[in-house]
């Protein structure tokens, strides 16, 4: 081989040593020297980290005997649920009767048989989309449960033309609030938007079962009074003020009753047991700690899952305890913009909304079918979408139905705007993160290490307004 007489020449000779005619190097070969070096390591990735925005944002208070109780003022106006169905085909649908509790008139009310004999008299009506269901100004004659379906509420304007009220989804009723009262009229027309089923109970079937059961007439008499108390619009124990008056009037005293029963909430607890052989935690520590790095990969995974339950455990998750007076259902399906005003004008000072990915985008084609560019707001250095200056945290911890729909949450937070605030406590033993520790269970005779992992937390909602819930939100494209 002749000597190269340029650099070009040597680069253009060939990979560098390679196997004589016998086969043997010349050189040490690159797999051979591997084995005395060492490669670059990346710590453990794991791709369920998410972003985590509840957590970040949500105002955590120290709950220090690990229960935090929440007082409020009385409130006499009682609330509204959702009644629950049992199907057993597809004309043969009915009423749990243990949820008719969940009716204003009839909350508190605990005759197990009175209940199911109401159930019993309620009869299946298919509505087809555009019927009437009833007409503002006339008798109520019947109550309605929406077991399927969706129903626009709506009334006559000052100018003659058709004013949108609400919306009625799934679960609803419609005419309960006529309980207790003589003579009541409807205030809004009721029209289905789409081919529904209702349950109807006639009135005067319910009056008859009332002469029947004294328990059932004391109750809404009972009920009947309490709506006649003075309260403010909140529907709390009114407090009797005075203002523009002159000269010298007797000003009227009084005081602001607090609930006798508050709710209190107490810490839960996610929890793992991580188990770290011996031979590992001794022999492979090097770049990097095997033990460190279990540990952060679980207490990863266990702050996705209190994340989850932030929003959808039963006790205390948002899904489950937001105010149903908060909650209103889309009006076409997708999200659009109005809907998100709606669901910001129910409370001051929302802080964040909280949405899946796929809502969120499915809110972005709405903007921009109507030309409009949602603004973006900075939060601890990051831009995030917003509405209104509210920004949208991203959170695939809310679900998406089998029907392709999910929800959007809006939160005021904190303790001093009467908000939702996050609970923990600090400073218990072998604390890790705040609220959050690991506890040495020590070695089984197989030499595995074990390691008890466990959060504490939960989550208040300290009056109803602070939470609201956009239901019904479709993801999928619709066609232009």
């Amino acid at each position: 081989m002749s000597t190269p007489d340029s650099l070009t020449d040597v680069a253009t000779e060939g990979p560098g040593p390679g196997p004589l005619a016998d086969g043997q190097l010349t050189s040490l070969g690159v797999h051979a020297a591997r084995q005395l070096t060492h490669t670059h390591k990346t710590v453990p990735q794991m791709q369920a980290i998410s972003s985590r925005w509840l957590l970040r944002t949500l105002p955590w208070v120290d709950v220090r005997g690990g229960a935090y109780r929440v007082n409020r003022r009385l409130n006499l106006r009682s609330g509204r649920g959702r009644v629950q169905f049992e199907h057993n085909g597809a004309d043969d649908v009915r009423v749990i009767p243990q949820t008719l509790t969940e009716l204003p008139a009839l909350r508190g009310y605990s005759d197990l048989d009175v209940l199911q004999e109401i159930a019993g008299r309620f009869r299946v009506r298919e509505v087809r989309a555009g019927q009437v269901l009833c007409e503002a100004g006339q008798p109520v004659t019947e109550g309605y449960l929406v077991v399927h379906g969706r129903f626009t509420r709506y009334a006559n304007g000052k100018y003659g033309d058709e004013e949108i009220v609400g919306t009625v989804t799934d679960g609803s009723q419609l005419g309960d609030e006529a309980l207790g009262r003589p003579d009541p009229l409807w205030l809004t027309s009721v029209r289905a938007d789409t081919a529904g089923v209702v349950l109807a109970l006639p009135w005067d079937t319910l009056r008859e079962l009332t002469d029947r059961s004294p328990s059932l007439a004391a109750h809404l008499a009972q009920y009947a009074e309490r709506q006649r108390l003075p309260m403010n619009r909140k529907g709390e124990a009114d407090m009797p003020v005075q203002a523009g008056h002159t000269g010298e009037p007797t000003l009227n005293g009084g005081f602001v009753d607090y609930e006798l029963s508050p709710r209190e909430y107490e810490l839960s607890v996610t929890q793992t047991v991580l188990r770290v052989h011996t031979r590992v935690a001794d022999l492979f520590n090097d770049p990097m700690n095997q033990t460190e790095q279990q540990l952060r990969l679980t207490i990863e995974e266990i702050r996705e899952r209190q994340e989850w339950e932030l929003v959808n455990n039963r006790e205390f998750g948002l899904l489950h305890n937001v105010d149903y007076g908060q909650r209103i259902s889309t009006f076409t399906g997708p999200p659009t913009p109005d809907d998100m005003d709606e669901l910001l004008s129910m409370r001051r000072k929302t802080k964040l909304f909280l949405a899946h990915p796929k809502a969120i985008a499915a809110f972005f084609r709405q903007c921009n079918r109507r030309g409009l560019v949602p603004g973006s707001a900075s939060v601890n250095g990051h831009e995030v979408p917003a509405w209104r200056g509210v920004p949208m945290f991203p959170c695939a911890k809310i679900p998406i139905s089998p029907q392709h729909t999910t929800s959007i949450i809006a939160l005021r937070t904190g303790e001093a705007d009467q908000g939702v605030v996050g609970l923990y406590q600090t400073g218990i033993p072998e604390e890790y993160q705040p609220g959050l520790n690991v506890r040495f269970m020590g070695i089984d005779s197989a030499a595995i290490i074990k390691y008890l992992v466990t959060a504490y937390y939960s989550m208040a909602i300290l009056v109803p307004d602070a939470a609201g819930i956009l239901e019904n939100v479709q993801i999928g494209r619709t066609a232009d």
